[in-house]
């Protein structure tokens, strides 16, 4: 089944289950009020949510409406926790080689993984609000899980049962704050604003064939300012799985219903694949030229996030957004 919230005005907003054509929708206002709700109670509540979405599917929906995805806030308007790893080596091997540093081989064995800010996520058509330009604004396509509760020690496998869903994600990063930020010691901050994620939430079921391994198996599509700079392959170089990233994550503590965990930039070793954020294109250029031709993002740019399925159909929907210059506050 598919999920969305709709932005009805308050902080959680209101569950909706969403046909798989991405055409209409349905309220869950009778079965669970928000996405926690129903994933705080997942045993009881998903049965319920997948018999009214075998309903809109058939067209048997009684309160149907047409699904504006710029009506959806983030299928998770906040969450327990958000920690984002680094599934795709490759990715992190290029950075490190484009500085001329050396990967530690224990990066292929044991997943990276930061903790990001929860509080505060953003819709797939909301704009990107930043204040400045030189902050070195940059798109990460991803994909995410939202996990049930998982036990602390528990292994893969047994992380494996407890995702509940998958949807798209844009990791906003923040280039030109990154190093300074990471010389403290102490992680990711500012550097990292609100991340966005796809208008609908998936169980994985909807994946078919595609989800196989604890991986999607997919494309994922990355156009900035109309041109398509990447579709890399998500199932493609993926060093560890969902199941591992989120045993990973409870190592040493629970994992509460509503965890979402991302992959990290999807990234293939075929170049000719594209990227899935600017800071790979800028370091492939460093390591061919010695410079980084390619800018990062300007006020007035786009950004669209989208995996379609074998038949060419969007599977999450998309993420389109714009970068937009915030408004200069007042001094008083």
């Amino acid at each position: 089944m598919k999920l969305a919230t709709i932005n009805d005005g308050t902080r959680d907003g209101q569950l909706a289950v969403v046909s798989r054509d991405l055409k209409t929708a349905h309220l869950a206002d009778g079965i669970a009020p928000t996405m926690q709700a129903a994933l705080d109670d997942w045993a009881f509540i998903a049965p319920q949510l997948n018999e009214l979405s075998q309903l809109l599917n058939s067209g048997r929906g009684r309160r149907t409406f047409d699904f504006d995805p710029a009506k959806c806030m983030a299928p998770l308007p906040r969450a327990y926790q958000w920690a984002d790893g680094s599934a795709y080596v490759n990715h992190v091997e290029l950075v490190r080689k484009a500085r001329n540093a050396e990967m530690p081989e224990s990066f292929w064995e044991d997943p990276l993984m930061y903790q990001g800010g929860s509080d505060d996520f953003i819709g797939a058509m909301d704009d990107i609000v930043l204040a400045h330009e030189e902050w070195g604004i940059d798109f990460e396509a991803e994909v995410a899980v939202i996990t049930g509760d998982v036990p602390m020690g528990a292994t893969a496998d047994e992380a494996y049962q407890q995702i509940r869903l998958l949807m798209l994600v844009n990791d906003v990063s923040l280039r030109n704050l990154i190093p300074p930020e990471l010389a403290k010691g102490f992680g990711f901050l500012q550097s990292k604003p609100a991340s966005s994620f796809s208008p609908v939430a998936v169980t994985p079921d909807e994946l078919g064939d595609a989800w196989k391994g604890g991986k999607v198996h997919l494309p994922l599509r990355s156009t900035w300012n109309g041109k398509l700079v990447g579709q890399p392959h998500a199932g493609v170089d993926m060093v560890f799985n969902f199941p591992q990233l989120v045993a990973h994550l409870c190592k040493t503590r629970n994992a509460r219903a509503g965890s979402i965990v991302g992959s990290g930039t999807v990234s293939n070793k075929d170049a000719s694949r594209g990227y899935s954020c600017i800071a790979e294109k800028r370091c492939l250029e460093m390591i061919a030229d010695g410079v980084a031709g390619t800018p990062f993002m300007l006020f007035g740019d786009t950004i669209k996030i989208e995996m379609l399925d074998g038949a060419g159909k969007s599977i999450f929907g998309a993420i389109e957004q714009t970068v937009k210059q915030a408004e200069a506050k007042r001094s008083r």
